[in-house]
């Protein structure tokens, strides 16, 4: 029912004030009508027909049509034109027919955005006066401004220490902006971006770089290898330094073995003239930057599951001369009693595995005559005795390629 002119039933087929802010609101929020009042346009007339009812209608729900139409006179800065529908039966009754939103002014009201118009007037005037370069991408992108309208000091004056005060080999950790850190920076890193790509001369960006700190010549933290060496290195029973210092195999080294588990890598018997790496489930990553590995024996020791040979698979991707050990078959079915499962399995070997390997991730990854989907055999549950045994018999015995 109608009370005054407000309705509380519905009218599916007639268009409402309602209808008309929310077709409105799809153009504010995609930026078009921030952008075009950021360039400075014109307004570019805006109006929806209305939907309303027909000629038979007005008699057989008089009242309903007499309400609809009090309704859009009560629908704010909306100019209403009418039209004249009618018939024999009623005569001619004019209607609104379409809605017009003649300004900016308008389109602002009757979204109820005049607060949030202001926030982005102020983010760009800021840019304005601190740096103009920017202004185009104010205009472009005013939703992502208006949302950073809190932030944008902090933005523009990070924009401008790292073009007027980056040195060489500084790390993010040095940005010196009051109430800026580097969880600031990380947060924002993303539009931060862009804008220094705005702002920075071209031969200050690396666009090929992985990182927001590659791309901007900011220092990356640094990977570490720690590693033990038969016999110790310079009175040090194991190290760990910097990837990129470590660009030669320390003295004597031919052979290199890489194991996952913590415990295993401080328990490992290495063999003399050999090293062994601890990989922390990170073998890949730690292993890429050593381009010496490619002239040495290597050898990776995994936990029995798909995770484990999805790495050895990934390292011999980079190191065609990787072999396993104790990732074996075999090595699966006589430790049956400390089976577990996994929780999740890894997928995509990258195709660098040797077929026992390849069949056995098959059966790991769906199941086999032997062994349940999904089997896990840990590293630190193999017997010590059977590493033992690996490390002494002759190579070709232990390992697998």
């Amino acid at each position: 029912m109608w009370s005054g002119t407000v309705w509380s039933g519905s009218l599916p087929s007639w268009t409402s004030p309602a209808d008309v802010r929310a077709a409105l609101r799809k153009k504010w929020d995609s930026g078009a009508l921030l952008t075009a009042y950021a360039r400075g346009e014109e307004w570019v007339p805006w109006s929806r027909p209305l939907r309303g009812p027909a000629a038979r209608e007005i008699g057989e729900r008089l009242d309903e049509v007499r309400a609809w139409a009090a309704s859009w006179s009560a629908a704010g800065p909306l100019r209403i034109e009418y039209m004249a529908v009618g018939g024999r039966h009623f005569g001619a009754n004019k209607l609104p027919g379409r809605a017009w939103v003649d300004g900016f002014a308008q389109a602002w009201e009757l979204l109820g955005v005049g607060a949030s118009v202001r926030r982005f007037a102020s983010v760009l005037e800021l840019t304005r006066s601190r740096c103009p370069v920017l202004v185009p991408w104010v205009q472009r992108r005013p939703m992502k401004a208006l949302s950073l309208a809190g932030d944008w000091d902090l933005m523009l004056r990070t924009v401008s220490w790292i073009e007027a005060s980056q040195r060489a080999g500084m790390y993010l950790r040095q940005v010196d902006v009051p109430g800026v850190d580097t969880k600031f920076i990380e947060a924002h890193r993303a539009v931060l971006a862009e804008l220094l790509d705005l702002v920075l001369a071209p031969d200050r960006i690396d666009a090929a770089a992985p990182s927001f700190e590659e791309r901007y010549g900011f220092a990356r933290k640094p990977g570490y290898v720690r590693f033990r060496l038969s016999g110790g290195f310079a009175g040090f029973s194991e190290m760990a330094v910097r990837t990129g210092e470590l660009d030669a195999p320390p003295p004597g080294i031919q052979r290199v073995f890489v194991v996952e588990n913590e415990v295993t890598y401080l328990a490992f018997p290495v063999p003399a003239g050999a090293m062994v790496i601890f990989g922390g489930g990170f073998a890949v990553s730690v292993l890429a930057p050593l381009g010496w590995l490619r002239s040495l024996e290597v050898t990776y020791w995994g936990d029995i599951d798909t995770h484990g040979l999805v790495i050895l698979g990934r390292m011999r991707a980079l190191f065609p001369q990787v072999r396993s050990m104790l990732m074996d078959r075999g090595t699966l079915l006589a430790h049956r009693s400390q089976w577990v499962t996994e929780s999740a399995a890894a997928r995509d070997p990258a195709g660098s595995l040797t077929p026992a390997e390849e069949s056995l991730y098959r059966d790991l990854l769906t199941g086999g005559a032997e062994i349940p989907a999904l089997t896990r055999l840990e590293q630190e549950r193999i017997s010590f005795g059977a590493l033992e045994r690996a490390i002494t018999v002759p190579q070709r015995a232990w390992c697998s390629r």
